[in-house]
């Protein structure tokens, strides 16, 4: 019987060493983020950090694809070639490109709206592939019934978004469907470039009384331009993050992206260290977490918009 006992324990330790990989010598993480701005880099802190938090050494070999998705391909082949412990996918085009390259490697995501959407799994509660991560779905009936409190008299609600964003289409469509049930005229207004946002933000302020953004990454690099053209125009925005209300928006409820992040490097730290199959990782969303309202003080001067008394404690001032 202790024979038996101490070769069950042997056979236990082997299983768990095999699990954890080069896990003395450090894990090989590959990052790749579609494009630099705040809620991203905020998800890219909190991976890291968690994984700083729960003791897991690794390096991390970080690749920025500067809104250019003809760039993804190659991050993912470099990976693959370098093959690395496992890949950390922030936004939606990330995930699609290191899902396309590899189906061995573990991949968590990161700000990705839908990963059902995304076509990398098979369902949120078994995804069934090598991908498994947080999403950053936000609460949207929430954001767009929010506006009402700002401007009390809107009747035409624009949402503005890129249409070759996946994670904002899927958005505009839960946008639009609850406005109009709310008796609102839905204006849509899609981009394909960073370029195109300011001529199609003006336009799209001369027909409407307020613009809703979704969590889309082209308006996010472009919200200072988007918060000029509101000023401009006297029509507030309201984006899906409160990165982008900071660099334009006037207010928004968001989930935390450092939190989503770290809620990335924790699932990385169970597969890594623990053995975990990404498979039978449940998507774990953002909405599960702490939300937070975010009103630009500044913004609310320029539009000569009076905040609600009850938002007074997440006024932020430049």
């Amino acid at each position: 019987m202790k024979k038996t006992a101490l070769l069950l324990m042997i056979a236990g330790l082997v299983i768990f060493v095999a699990a954890c990989g080069n896990y003395e010598e450090g894990f090989h993480i590959g990052v790749a983020q579609i494009t630099t701005h705040p809620a991203l880099d905020a998800a890219r802190e909190g991976f890291i950090a968690a994984l700083e938090y729960y003791g897991v050494e690794a390096r991390f070999d970080e690749q920025n694809a500067l809104n250019n998705r003809d760039l993804l391909p190659s991050i993912a082949d470099r990976f693959v070639q370098n093959d690395v412990d496992l890949i950390f996918a922030i936004a939606t085009p990330t995930v699609q490109s290191m899902f396309a390259a590899t189906d061995t490697i573990p991949i968590v995501g990161s700000a990705i709206t839908s990963y059902e959407g995304a076509g990398v799994v098979e369902s949120n509660e078994r995804p069934g592939t090598n991908v498994t991560g947080a999403s950053d779905m936000n609460p949207i009936q929430h954001q767009i019934g929010m506006i009402f409190e700002f401007v009390p008299h809107l009747e035409t609600i624009g949402i503005a978004y890129a249409s070759s964003e996946t994670n904002s289409v899927y958005q505009a469509g839960i946008a639009a469907a609850h406005a109009e049930s709310l008796g609102l005229n839905v204006v849509r207004s899609t981009v394909t470039s960073v370029g195109e946002v300011h001529q199609n933000m003006l336009a799209l302020a001369s027909r409407v009384d307020a613009i809703w953004i979704p969590t889309d990454n082209t308006h996010a690099e472009a919200m200072p331009i988007v918060g000029q053209v509101a000023i401009e125009s006297g029509v507030p925005v309201f984006p899906g993050e409160n990165g982008m209300v900071r660099e334009g928006g006037l207010a928004t409820l968001s989930i935390d992206y450092f939190r989503l992040g770290w809620e990335s490097g924790r699932m990385a730290r169970d597969i890594l260290v623990y053995g975990h199959n990404p498979a039978e990782m449940p998507i774990r969303f953002g909405m599960d977490f702490e939300l937070q309202y975010f009103v630009n003080g500044f913004m609310a001067a320029e539009l000569g918009i009076e905040i609600p008394e009850h938002f007074a404690p997440y006024v932020w001032l430049p």
